[in-house]
């Protein structure tokens, strides 16, 4: 008996589960589908009720309530400024994600841009410099190379004899040697 009860209770909340996810704002007819205006205010915002998500992304109830009631507003005939505003006002102007066009926030518009400006400008001096040293470097060895037979690197340091030079390939086989797996 008490299976029959479980089962018959388990089956009434199955029937009635997608009856209540499928309701249908009052005033609209048909399939309901998301206002353009209501869903640009609603990815111009974050969540309220979830620090740190936006409220299109919030799983929150309170969440859905509140994109519910932005969508009812919107088919009342409210834009997507209007509708930002009524939240921001009623939540607080902390839950703006993009920034004004206007005041202070017109720095956070302008800035980044400018930033990678100055980056890309600072990278472009950076490697025209280092550029300019080095053929400098190379002209400079081979006008040393050319004009005499010393046995100088470019930099001033005296190159090795033709002995020391054996010596010290045999000491980077010896290091090589003693620094490869026996097995």
């Amino acid at each position: 008996m008490l299976s029959r009860i479980t089962l018959l209770a388990f089956l009434a909340i199955l029937l009635l589960v997608p009856a209540l996810g499928a309701q249908i704002p009052e005033g609209v007819d048909g399939t309901f589908r998301p206002h353009p205006e209501a869903d640009r205010a609603i990815a111009r915002l974050l969540s309220p009720f979830c620090p740190g998500f936006m409220l299109s992304q919030c799983p929150a109830a309170e969440s859905l309530a509140l994109r519910d009631s932005l969508q009812a507003l919107a088919l009342q005939g409210w834009n997507a400024d209007a509708l930002e505003a009524w939240m921001l006002g009623n939540h607080g102007e902390e839950y703006r994600a993009v920034p004004k066009r206007s005041g202070a926030g017109l720095l956070a518009w302008l800035f980044p841009p400018l930033a990678l400006l100055m980056g890309l400008g600072v990278v472009g001096w950076a490697l025209r410099s280092f550029t300019a040293r080095r053929t400098g470097a190379v002209l400079e060895g081979a006008a040393v190379s050319v004009g005499s037979e010393v046995d100088e690197d470019p930099s001033g340091a005296p190159l090795p004899s033709d002995a020391e030079e054996e010596r010290l390939k045999e000491a980077i086989r010896d290091l090589e040697f003693s620094e490869d797996p026996v097995y």
